[in-house]
């Protein structure tokens, strides 16, 4: 890849891609809350950063998101669900990687390969739900996908080379994850990027609008 957007690029998967970018000579242009104050729940600031951008770039990843907002905790059943916890997890989760979406199609290229890439998260998937809880995480996650499958329909209406998709990048060792690590096996961020990376690289323009996971494999919507 020679250039590549990268939202949420001061978080612990955010980072570790950066780097493994910028180590094989991408050039990479940044963007976070902390950073740079790209706040994905603050549409009006979002848009404006967004539209300031030029491109081509040959790789667009949004990496924000978080599970735990404002101190609500992920629902461990459905008599727990809070309006507001539920609002905060789709105003980042889901808006927020939508905002993006709609501005993106004018930084790819329109003849050469692209791929605009989301995190979504296996726990999103209606289809692999087998034990229900955290249900706004699930929920947010679930509309994020439903809103890349709508994008690639469109993006490849005038991009033909570009690829649209969801990622989940598997359980990751950073401060977004260390409450849970204790239930399921886990990787260092830097495993989590050259994973997607991996993946990224392997994808072809018959895979837009399709979610798979950090090995490559669909995951079920």
């Amino acid at each position: 890849m020679k250039s590549a957007l990268i939202i949420g690029a001061s978080g612990g998967i955010g980072t570790a891609i950066c780097h493994q970018l910028e180590a094989q000579g991408t050039a990479v242009t940044r963007l976070s809350r902390s950073c740079d104050g790209f706040d994905l729940t603050d549409p009006d600031t979002a848009v404006k950063m967004l539209d300031q951008l030029t491109g081509p770039f040959d790789l667009v990843l949004v990496a924000s998101g978080a599970l735990e907002i404002n101190g609500a905790v992920p629902e461990k059943s459905m008599r727990a669900v809070s309006a507001q916890a539920m609002m905060d997890q789709f105003a980042l989760n889901a808006v927020g990687p939508a905002l993006v979406l709609s501005r993106a199609q004018r930084l790819l290229s329109r003849d050469e390969r692209s791929v605009l890439a989301v995190l979504s998260a296996r726990v999103g998937s209606i289809g692999d739900n087998q034990i229900g809880g955290w249900v706004s995480y699930r929920a947010a996650k679930a509309a994020v996908n439903q809103i890349v499958h709508t994008a690639a329909i469109e993006l490849v209406r005038t991009h033909q080379q570009a690829i649209c998709v969801a990622l989940h990048p598997g359980t990751v060792k950073t401060v977004f994850t260390q409450k849970y690590l204790g239930r399921h096996p886990a990787v260092e961020a830097e495993d989590a990027a050259r994973n997607l990376l991996g993946v990224i690289d392997t994808l072809t323009p018959a895979d837009t609008g399709s979610f798979f996971d950090w090995a490559g494999k669909r995951v079920p919507w």
